[in-house]
């Protein structure tokens, strides 16, 4: 069967980078696997089991050189992965054969490993966040001060500026990163539990000296790089812990989802565009397009992700005491498919961020449409100095701008409540002087000066902890 005649997922064909896919390939999870199994047989003989150093030695040797059709053999024979790979590995390290898992259940392998990949997996996602983060802040810095339509209800609402959005979408990935380190920095290792979560098979091993069982667990934790391991395990770390690491990925999902569901949006007003190359087409029938497909391609793998989520805290609430196996063909698709999309999701994020199109006269236009409304307050002030009670003028205007309104609506017309006020003898304020309320950065508040704040107190602190990155992941297809 050729390549093209057999499914192959989309996140490896098409969406993830090459950095997440070989974290989670078999090479780098099985090498983990060897790397394990030689952390526990080193501690096992510094604790005083009789293990050769020979045999210490040919584990070191053939960390890497895995040999998948053997593997394949085994497994067909035992219907076991854990012992095919034992097995494999016992081929090209035989004077460890007797030693490889040596008082270990499969979980030791499964579990720590997974547990590796986790942590390594949040790591890559870190610094993919912050290479979106480095390209929105140049963006918000940049457009600090321009000022747009800001919307609550999806309806014009007060103005804000085109670098003030750009800071929230930043501030959920500043959260994100916050998540991320947390997540980290509390991950535990399962560490070297046994069957059942006892310790009873290294209690043996040890002729019952718990000081040593103790210290076998502390070594191959600290070995494989983790400060602490679970105070208490069944034969699997529980399953919350997957729950947990999960939120973290699929809110970054979603922060990026919020990003593209607005520049949508902010692409359908004409106001800014995300990247379209010289040779790229929008639509195969109308050729006049410029669809904003990157941004629709995040949100639809943020919609998977975000689909994945619960599936983790629905695996943990049936493992019914120290494990079930139903959770193990679940995981396998569910914990390398969150990353693997997350992963896609931010190569996306940083290219479109990168090249963002802003559109000033457009903005521009949209807020002149609306800014006599977003006006009426300064304008009952200036009606209240030409001598009009304050709820007088307020109700001149709102009776003007719902005609206004209306007629911008049923007639197409531009926005004439000034005019409209200007004619009415009631009101009492020229046009000129009414004209003059209208500028549109005296209503943006402290948008810009929220935007330095922001970038230099919060912002900037992360990125000056990782160099800037020229490298980006090329956005595949």
């Amino acid at each position: 069967m050729t390549r093209s005649e057999s499914y192959s997922t989309p996140l490896a064909e098409r969406y993830a980078s090459p950095r997440m896919l070989a974290l989670w390939s078999p090479q780098r999870r099985h090498g983990m696997w060897r790397r394990l199994w030689l952390a526990l047989a080193e501690a096992e003989q510094s604790l005083g089991v009789p293990i050769p150093d020979e045999a210490l030695a040919q584990m070191r040797e053939h960390l890497d050189d895995i040999d998948f059709d053997a593997v394949a053999a085994y497994e067909k024979r035992f219907r076991h992965d854990v012992m095919a790979h034992a097995h494999a590995f016992g081929d090209v390290a035989p004077a460890a054969k007797g030693y490889i898992h040596y008082g270990a259940t499969s979980c030791y392998v499964t579990d720590n490993a997974e547990l590796l990949l986790m942590r390594e997996g949040l790591g890559v996602l870190r610094e993919k966040v912050l290479q979106a983060m480095r390209e929105l802040a140049a963006f918000a810095r940049r457009w600090r001060a321009e000022p747009t339509l800001g919307y609550t209800h999806l309806q014009p609402a007060q103005l804000t500026t085109v670098g003030k959005r750009a800071a929230l979408w930043l501030h959920d990935l500043a959260l994100d990163v916050a998540d991320i380190d947390h997540r980290v920095a509390t991950l535990p290792f399962r560490g070297a539990k046994g069957t059942t979560g006892t310790q009873a098979s290294f209690l043996s091993i040890f002729h019952g000296d718990h000081g040593k069982v103790r210290e076998l667990d502390a070594m191959v934790t600290k070995a494989m790089g983790f400060p602490a391991a679970l105070p208490i395990t069944g034969q699997t770390y529980s399953r919350k812990i997957d729950a947990q690491v999960l939120g973290v990925v699929s809110g970054i999902a979603a922060s990026a989802a919020k990003f593209a569901s607005d520049m949508r949006m902010l692409q359908a007003f004409g106001e800014i565009e995300e990247p379209f190359e010289k040779e790229q087409i929008g639509s195969s029938a109308m050729a006049y397009k410029r669809n904003p497909m990157r941004s629709e391609r995040i949100n639809a793998l943020a919609r998977f992700v975000g689909s994945l989520e619960p599936n983790a805290n629905q695996t943990h609430a049936v493992q019914y005491f120290e494990r079930t196996l139903d959770d193990s063909a679940n995981r396998r698709l569910v914990i390398p498919e969150s990353f693997l999309a997350t992963d896609a999701i931010l190569v996306l994020l940083v290219n479109v961020a990168g090249g963002l199109e802003v559109h000033p006269a457009r903005i521009a236009a949209r807020v002149r449409d609306e800014l006599p409304f977003m006006a009426t307050e300064e304008l009952i002030v200036r009606a209240v100095r030409a001598g009009l009670g304050r709820q007088e003028a307020h109700e001149v205007i709102r009776r003007h701008s719902i005609a206004a309104a209306r007629a911008m609506k049923d007639e197409g017309i531009a926005n004439d409540m000034l005019a409209r006020l200007a004619q009415d003898p009631e009101f009492g304020v020229p046009l000129d002087d009414l004209r003059a309320a209208l500028d549109a950065t005296h209503y943006v508040g402290r948008a810009p000066q929220q935007v330095d704040e922001f970038l230099d107190e919060v912002v900037q602190p992360l990125l000056d902890l990782v160099p800037a990155s020229h490298e980006r992941d090329e956005v595949r297809v």
